[in-house]
């Protein structure tokens, strides 16, 4: 087992939970579900699979809930991996960590993974493939940045290593659930938007971005100070 905790935030994800766990059991020492009061049997199961289910009430979005676990959960691992309860590590990246995590460089608080997004079981290799996502860091150096949309874990001090391998967002529900989590981004992201411009919300907390992530934030920044219907 490598050093890791293993975080998943959930609220009614029986369909997903088993596969979740199933795959960070191979290589996690620690598996935490955070769950919101799920009614569908998520805590059950996530037992089974060895997991410690601690219940706590939803704070309104991901990054306070992610935050409000690793203020309050006992770590003591060298290492801590975010994961959603819909996602999994490839085979390839499990054997990549084996190899790389042992050995890393001292000055390496963080791991950047590749996203592959499947979509109705099929790979969705064009247009957002590889997104680049920071999900693994040392203990007491990464943190969510508190934003209404987009947010990210950021890093404290240090520097990150990127893996060559994915992991993969691969959600069952089916359309129709798939239309409404992105109507509910769409509200988000325009409410972010009316955040850049006008602040309405306080600021992130300051840390460092991943490159790819640091790149489209400032992309998004740009947009929103530019002139109406440029």
């Amino acid at each position: 087992m490598l050093d890791i905790t293993v975080i998943i935030l959930t609220k009614d994800e029986r369909l997903h939970i088993a596969r979740c766990l199933e795959n960070v059991n191979q290589i996690a020492r620690k598996v935490y579900v955070v769950d919101c009061h799920s009614t569908d049997g998520t805590q059950e199961i996530a037992r089974r699979f060895g997991a410690d289910v601690v219940e706590h009430d939803w704070p309104g979005n991901q990054a306070e809930q992610f935050n409000w676990a690793l203020d309050n959960l006992t770590i003591d691992t060298e290492w801590i991996l975010r994961l959603d309860a819909d996602e999994y590590l490839l085979a390839e990246l499990i054997n990549e960590l084996k190899g790389t995590l042992p050995v890393i460089q001292n000055n390496v608080n963080g791991i950047v993974f590749k996203r592959r997004h499947i979509f109705m079981d099929r790979w969705m290799k064009r247009g957002i493939y590889p997104v680049k996502i920071l999900r693994l860091f040392r203990k007491g150096h990464g943190r969510y940045e508190q934003r209404l949309m987009d947010e990210h874990i950021v890093l404290n001090d240090g520097q990150e290593y990127e893996c060559f391998n994915d992991f993969c967002d691969h959600n069952l529900n089916n359309l129709s659930w798939f239309c409404k989590k992105h109507v509910d981004y769409a509200v988000r992201e325009a409410a972010e938007l009316l955040d850049l411009e006008f602040r309405l919300c306080k600021k992130p907390e300051n840390g460092h971005l991943s490159d790819q992530a640091g790149s489209k934030r400032r992309k998004k920044h740009s947009y929103a100070r530019k002139p109406l219907f440029w």
